[in-house]
Order: structure tokens, then sequence, then C-alpha cells
């Protein structure tokens, strides 16, 4: 129905699932009835068309019901470009920097105290006015500030005095592709204090081992070591050679721990910035689609799960608008085009200002009755219970990753302590290839799990062999006191 209160008999299927927090993609009023919230211009206005202020209110407190925690993506790197008058009022915006989205929102120019006022007390409002538990800051790397003390550890402060006397504070969680950690630190040691931030190395790694795609910016990720290295040290990029920048990129994870970095395997961004949108689930095939799955769950990091999915879902995630000048219509429709020659894909690129561009779009909700997909779900489902139940999917310090010696397409990972009792460590042997694979040696204890069991709809039956690792399979040895 695309309201907020439709989204609310949704909520016990998640649950259900494991899920454990929602979070809602930006809904400052924009330009138009559909959009992706990203061409927000009135940044206080929940979108009208979706339900307006009661209608989230509503949401986030029907998330709370059902045990769920509810995060909201904001935009405080650009205002969208249609609608927009904050400029007409003060300087909200400065020329000194640019942004992909045009002139930069000003955080250290003139004027800029009642700029970084005015966005500290949204951060504020939508924790104690709407109860929402974090905030997911957009693109931080558009965020410009040279001052001595950057906005972003005005906004943490900001929604952790919104959130005092609820008993535990807001989490902020950054979107950065700087593969820097000083949006974690503390302030003690030059950071910003931001609870957690969103690393793209491992969809990225894991994208490219999956698909053979190294078109544009995937042209720096694709060598099952890279996968290794994002399982170990979070970055791949981590101050070394970037082919699609040509330059150094990154530096490394600090020794953090892998709960302050969010990881997908397929998100808004790398679905809806494709050609056409396509999912995984058009992409590859079902066992390999088990394999992301079991990378993603398995991965000392924290999960973040695209609408769908977990079952599957065969629609694509098309970027839609609905704005009204004809000149910016047809400037987005160019820059789309555009923008797919870099990863030189052919085809018609869908319109997005058409109404049938955002119905495609649609989630069919539909697993029940597809093999495929209800196994697939039963995967998720089964692997989100390991990771509250197994304690060494709770660790998120001891791991280790490599390559194992049988191929160069097997990958390794120990979870938890290997040298305590069983229940405490996890080895999972990753098969990235389409061919069978020898498992290494016979020291890994007992078979706990496999993505192709029959519960899956797999192809792992008990006449397989113990010895080797079916095509894009995932198996797991040791670990929780019972199988899953």
């Amino acid at each position: 129905e695309g309201t907020f209160d439709a989204v609310i008999s949704r909520l016990p299927a998640l649950r259900e699932l494991g899920v454990t927090a929602v979070e809602i993609m930006p809904v400052a009023q924009f330009s138009g009835t559909r959009n992706w919230g990203y061409d927000g211009v009135h940044p206080y206005a929940p979108q009208q068309s979706y339900g307006g202020p009661h209608g989230l209110q509503r949401l986030v407190d029907a998330c709370h019901r059902h045990g769920l925690a509810a995060f909201l993506d904001v935009v405080y790197n650009h205002i969208g470009p249609e609608g927009g008058y904050l400029g007409e009022f003060g300087p909200y915006f400065t020329e000194h920097y640019r942004t992909p989205w045009g002139a930069a929102v000003n955080y250290d120019d003139r004027g800029s105290d009642e700029v970084r006022a005015f966005v500290c007390n949204n951060a504020r409002m939508w924790i104690r006015d709407y109860h929402f538990d974090g905030l997911r800051l957009d693109a931080v790397h558009a965020m410009y500030d040279l001052g001595a003390r950057h906005i972003l550890r005005d906004i943490k402060e900001a929604a952790e005095a919104a959130s005092k006397g609820r008993g535990y504070a807001a989490h902020i969680v950054a979107e950065s592709d700087l593969n820097d950690v000083r949006v974690l630190l503390p302030p003690e040691r030059g950071g910003y204090g931001l609870n957690a931030q969103w690393s793209d190395d491992f969809h990225h790694a894991v994208h490219t081992c999956l698909t053979g795609e190294q078109q544009g910016y995937y042209v720096d990720y694709g060598r099952p070591e890279q996968l290794v290295k994002s399982l170990t040290d979070t970055f791949v990029l981590d101050g070394s050679y970037s082919h699609s920048r040509d330059r150094r990129h990154g530096g490394d994870n600090a020794g953090l721990p892998g709960d302050r970095f969010v990881v997908c395997v397929q998100n808004h961004d790398q679905i809806g910035n494709r050609a056409a949108g396509d999912r995984l689930s058009t992409l590859l095939s079902p066992p390999a689609q088990r394999l992301a799955a079991s990378l993603l769950l398995l991965a000392p990091y924290l999960p973040l799960l695209f609408m769908g999915e977990e079952y599957g879902e065969p629609r694509p995630f098309q970027f839609f608008c609905s704005f009204s000048d004809p000149v910016l219509i047809e400037n987005v429709r160019t820059g789309r085009r555009r923008e797919f020659e870099a990863f030189h894909r052919d085809g018609d690129v869908p319109d997005p200002q058409s109404e049938s561009t955002f119905e495609a779009s649609r989630l069919s909700w539909s697993w029940e009755l597809d093999p495929h997909r209800s196994g697939l779900r039963r995967l998720y489902q089964d692997l989100l219970r390991a990771r509250r139940e197994w304690p060494a999917l709770r660790d998120y310090v001891q791991r280790s990753a490599c390559l194992a010696p049988t191929g160069h397409h097997v990958v390794e990972l120990v979870r938890g302590e290997s040298g305590a009792d069983s229940r405490h460590f996890i080895r999972a042997l990753f098969n990235l290839s389409a061919q069978e694979q020898q498992i290494p040696d016979g020291s890994h204890g007992p078979l706990r799990w496999s993505s192709e069991a029959e519960r899956y709809h797999g192809a792992r039956r008990a006449r397989c062999s113990d010895s080797r690792l079916l095509p894009y399979e995932c198996l797991i040895f040791n670990g929780g006191r019972t199988d899953l």
C-alpha cells in the first residue's frame, strides 16, 4: 500500500525470522509521492503520502511492541533538487565544497553555527518525538567540516542527550566509503565516537567473487584472497592502491571489534544503482544465493538484510522518483543513462519518472509455495538463531580466515577461540566455485550444518561424500550444542 501503517502487519514475520531492528530509508518530505527518500527537502516533515508524522509514530511504536528496534536513515549532506528553499532563509549551503548532488551543507563556513544547530535539533527530534532507537547517517564522506569539532560528534552527542531517561543511548551509524575508522574512535583518540559504520568492502568482495562482475568500482575486487581479507581485516582497501580511484585508499580497522561494522550482500544502492535494479535472485543460482547468505550471517560483523533478500525476492528494486519540472526530469533520465556507461551495461535503463518503474519494485512478499524461496528464508532464520545461541558467533574479536590448501576457491573462516571448548568456536568452509572441492582435512570435528541441506532445498543428501564440498556449499564444523 505504500504507507507507514501498511508496514505494521509485516512486523511479526520479521520478528519470527530473527530480525532485531528495522531500518527505514529517508522519510523527509520530497517532491511528488514516490522517491527513495534521498531527495528530501523538508527534514522535519515525514512524507505526507506515506502517512505523515502520526503514521510514522504508529510504525515506530509497533516495532517496539514486537520487540524490534527502529532506525531511521537521515540525509544531512544535501537537499533534494526540487521544492527546497532553505537557502532563501540563511547560509545553509556553502560553495567551498561540492557534493555529487550540488552545493554542500554549510558546517564550517560563515554563519554555520545555526546550520549545525538546525541539523542537531533534527537528530534530537527523531529520537525524542518519534522514539527512534538510532539513526543511519547517509554518506558522511560528503559532510564536509574542517573545524576543530566535527559535526558528526555534535550529532552523536545530541542523539545521546535526546535518549536520556529511557535506559539506553541512541545508536548512530554512519555510511562512509572512506574506510576510515575515525568516525568510530572516541574523541580522546581523535575520533567522532559514532557507534558503527557501513563497510562496503565486504559486499564488493562477495559480489565480485560470486558474479564475476568487475566493471566500474568492482575492478578493485574479485579475488578470493580479498574476501579473506574482508573477513579478517574488515577493509580490503586499507591504504592499498585502488584502480577505480587511481590512488591509495583507506586505512586499517584499528583493532576495533566486528560489531562496529555493518555489512551486507545487497542494499538499496548496490541493487537500485544497477541499470535494471536486478537482485542476486536473478544474478546467482540458488546454491550461490545460499552461499552469499551464509557468508553474510557467519561473518564477524553486523548483518544488514535488504527487504525481500531473505526469501530471494524476484522483483527488482529500481531507482524511481516523481518530480514535476520537465527539465529536471530529463536531466535525471540522462544522468542515469550516463552513469551506467562506466559499467558497460547494455539495454534500456528504466525511466525513473515512470510510475511503472515504481510498481515493478514492489515486493511480492511471497515465499510459501516456492521451495527455493521458502528454503532460503529458512536458512536465514536458522543462521540468525545461531547468531543468538552459539557463543562463537557472539564473539566479534576472535576470528581468522584463509584460503584452504586444497583449492584456491575454498575460504576457511574460524570464529571464536579454537583452543577452547568446541562449543565456543566454529570452523566454516565456503566453496566459491561451481565445482565440487575437497575438504582440507579430517580435523574439523563433527559437521554441524550445510547450506545445501534438504531443509533449504539444497543438494546434500545422505549419500553425499563427507570429504567433498558441493558447488557453492558452506559447511560448519563444531559450534552449537545441537545441529540447526
